[in-house]
């Protein structure tokens, strides 16, 4: 985060900014040179939504997900992706909903399986390669317990 994201946060937890207009002003009176555009950027870049305050007017705040939100979403992908698995030696191949591969070897990166050390996922299969056949029924165990809860 640079200088001028920094400070904008510092404005929107500070003021009810309820415009692009209201928060360029602001950065200009804290001495950044800044045209609505760069504004524009920064909010989406920053993800900065809006949501109404308690006196009913629209003002920007910092979304932020949380590791929780991000694991429970990665599960559910997982969930409901997911349609089997299976392995040839150190190779763990997984069967998916047809076009959710990618998707759900993206769930199993962020899962961080240690034991995993690639994954390549196609329309509807992902081959994982895995440091040895016993990491290999260690992965497919942990997954089956996911898929249980």
């Amino acid at each position: 985060m640079n200088d001028r994201q920094e400070k904008i946060l510092d404005i929107i937890i500070n003021k009810p900014i309820e415009t692009q207009e209201e928060l360029t002003s602001e950065l200009k009176k804290e001495g950044f040179d800044v045209t609505q555009a760069t504004v524009s950027r920064d909010i989406r870049k920053m993800k900065l939504t809006k949501v109404t305050d308690a006196f009913g007017r629209l003002r920007y705040v910092a979304y932020s997900e949380t590791n929780e939100d991000l694991d429970e979403k990665y599960i559910r992908i997982l969930k409901d992706g997911f349609i089997s698995m299976d392995n040839a030696q150190n190779i763990l191949v997984i069967k998916t909903v047809s076009g959710m591969a990618m998707a759900v070897a993206a769930a199993l990166d962020h899962i961080k399986f240690g034991e995993i050390v690639g994954s390549i996922a196609g329309d509807d299969t992902i081959m994982c390669a895995i440091r040895s056949v016993e990491d290999v029924a260690n992965v497919m165990s942990r997954l089956r317990s996911i898929m249980e809860k």
